[in-house]
């Protein structure tokens, strides 16, 4: 299992988190994700737990993503309510519409003082490409910073091409 790391956009400086760290492994056709934030937990905004159901606007708050393609692709969005959304997208920011799915997301927290964790277990049968991994966090005073393998230059955009910055592994291989 590998360890990636998100860089924080330049233009969003966090307070209160020092890193963010995702593991991801596949198997078949889920990817598992585990998003390790580093931070004085107390200082984050978080949503109450919630009914796990597809929900729309997860991130305009604390909120977990993944990217998976090139030219067409798929975007995951995991909230720490346990709330999720899944969308499929023909090309940059065109044709959206929610991702049809076989298995909704498995979606579980963990936390201490000093970190905050989320997992989630997607399916993604059929997809293939490029991985594109993000976090946008809130704190309790407003600061919102955006977070992702790579950014472009320009404001925070998580589905422009320069954030799909990892492969999609083969079948029960790490993500590199």
């Amino acid at each position: 299992m590998e360890t990636l790391r998100l860089v924080c956009h330049p233009d969003t400086p966090a307070r209160s988190v020092e890193f963010i760290e995702v593991l991801c492994e596949r198997k078949a056709d889920s990817l598992w994700l585990r998003f390790y934030v580093e931070c004085a937990l107390e200082e984050l905004e978080l949503p109450l737990p919630a009914e796990a159901v597809r929900a729309d606007g997860l991130w305009q708050h604390t909120c977990f993503e993944a990217f998976v393609g090139e030219g067409a692709y798929t975007e995951f969005n995991f909230s720490p309510s346990s709330q999720w959304a899944a969308y499929d997208f023909s090309g940059y920011r065109d044709g959206m519409r929610e991702r049809v799915i076989a298995a909704m997301p498995d979606v579980g927290c963990d936390a201490s003082d000093e970190h905050f964790a989320l997992e989630a277990t997607i399916d993604i049968a059929g997809l293939r490409g490029k991985l594109g991994l993000s976090a946008v966090i809130e704190e309790l005073d407003g600061t919102k910073s955006y977070w992702a393998l790579a950014h472009p230059p320009g404001k925070p955009d998580f589905h422009h091409p320069a954030c799909f910055a990892a492969e999609l592994p083969a079948p029960e291989t790490p993500c590199s």
